[in-house]
């Protein structure tokens, strides 16, 4: 049985432990309105872009831009979005998970799927995994995120897809629907996929000016860079989120450990001084 000044400290332990918890989610809460609100504003140009383009590649032919080959099943990236640190509950891990599976389960039919992240708690979690599968790695973007880094990014992905390097580009990220809840997205960058025939699309028609060429080369890489740019904020969002429920609940579990550790405290001294009462009545016994 532990001694009283062993439980004394641990109960010190898990109060300073308390502390920091409720620090952590007071910094999530702060960061989350502002990611939260950085997301919301970016999905519909980011939803509308993608609409639009789906309607253009419906009236295009494939070989009008490299951006709308659809080409066969060879070699593929997947862009996995995750966190620079951890204490944020699953986030990391679920996305983590779901990529693994992705690449796994090849349910595409791809030669090879390579794999570029975002994050160090995914490279982490992977290298050891699919670690040949990884050939790049991008830290630290939350602590300065900006549409310019996610169109480096971007460009870099478009440049790999018009010299065929890859036949595919999928982005895989937590999407941000709440604080307490994250849902792991899949989605496809490259080629531009159209979506339905063209009798679905209407009407509706596009005068190109000053040349078909000339738009098209300028609003499809756009595209990439504003979906990745929409994935990080996403996943910023996301893992702040995540983050705060995570801090909260330990804060919790802390405050019903500290109640029992506490109970066990007072029925240890208790005990104790119980003992020492018995110790001097039996010696006082002994002397009579």
């Amino acid at each position: 049985m532990p001694s009283l000044k062993d439980i004394k400290k641990r109960i010190g332990s898990v109060k300073n432990t308390q502390q920091i918890t409720k620090a952590m989610k007071m910094v999530s809460a702060a960061k989350l309105r502002r990611a939260q609100e950085a997301a919301v504003a970016a999905r519909p140009y980011a939803e509308k872009l993608q609409t639009v383009l789906a309607n253009l590649a419906r009236r295009e032919e494939a070989d009008a831009h490299p951006l709308l080959v659809q080409r066969g099943k060879g070699r593929a990236l997947l862009v996995l979005m995750t966190a620079d640190r951890g204490l944020c509950g699953g986030f990391n891990a679920n996305v983590s998970k779901a990529a693994e599976q992705f690449i796994r389960s090849n349910e595409h039919g791809f030669e090879a799927i390579d794999l570029m992240i975002t994050g160090r708690k995914g490279n982490e979690f992977l290298r050891n995994r699919l670690g040949e599968n990884i050939v790049k790695v991008h830290e630290n973007l939350a602590a300065n995120l900006s549409y310019k880094t996610a169109a480096l990014i971007g460009q870099e992905i478009v440049a790999s897809f018009e010299e065929e390097k890859y036949d595919a580009v999928y982005l895989i990220y937590n999407a941000f629907q709440s604080a307490i809840s994250q849902v792991v997205t899949l989605e496809q960058l490259l080629p531009i996929k159209p979506e339905g025939d063209l009798e679905e699309a209407g009407s509706t028609d596009y005068i190109y000016e000053p040349n078909r060429l000339e738009v098209l080369s300028q609003i499809l890489p756009k595209m990439v860079e504003v979906q990745i740019f929409r994935g990080l904020l996403e996943s910023n969002a996301s893992e702040h989120g995540a983050r705060m429920a995570a801090m909260d609940s330990a804060s919790r579990n802390a405050s019903e450990m500290i109640g029992k550790l506490t109970l066990q405290y007072n029925r240890a001294r208790q005990a104790a001084i119980t003992k020492e009462l018995m110790e001097i009545i039996s010696g006082s016994e002994s002397i009579k």
